[in-house]
């Protein structure tokens, strides 16, 4: 496990079982998790849902987050939009774990109706254990966050 010990979790409506699913898993990994979705199925905006937690991520108070959408598209680019933050959608392990290697990813976002929940619980392990290797790629990332 990573040195983060505090994991913010939020989503839209898409599939909030999903999201709590996730928060166990995590938990049960060692992490301190904040869920602060929504918990009713009712219609709601993930630019919101998305860059709170992003927020709360760049603020130094919560180490990394997990997002979730339909697709995990919209939502990653709604906390993508908060400055500090690195984002990817994965719905593969491999990119999950190169974005957190090679793109210093701060946040992941998947799709609630784009994969199962095996699936997500082994791209979210990818994620956890996968550490920045720094060199080459801390370059790009300096790039990346530049005005």
């Amino acid at each position: 496990m990573t040195a983060s010990k505090r994991i913010i979790l939020s989503s839209d409506h898409a599939d909030i079982e999903l999201r709590q699913t996730f928060a166990k898993h995590v938990q049960a990994r060692g992490f301190e998790v904040l869920d602060i979705g929504p918990t009713t199925s009712e219609s709601t905006h993930y630019p919101k849902h998305g860059q709170a937690a992003a927020e709360r991520v760049v603020s130094g108070e919560f180490d990394l987050g997990i997002l979730l959408c339909g697709t995990g598209q919209g939502i990653m680019m709604a906390a993508n939009k908060v400055k500090g933050i690195r984002c990817g959608v994965c719905s593969d392990v491999f990119s999950a774990r190169m974005i957190r290697q090679h793109n210093n990813a701060n946040m992941l976002s998947m799709g609630a109706r784009v994969i199962g929940e095996g699936l997500a619980l082994d791209i979210i392990d990818a994620f956890l254990d996968a550490e920045f290797e720094g060199g080459r790629h801390a370059t790009r990332v300096d790039m990346i966050e530049a005005d």
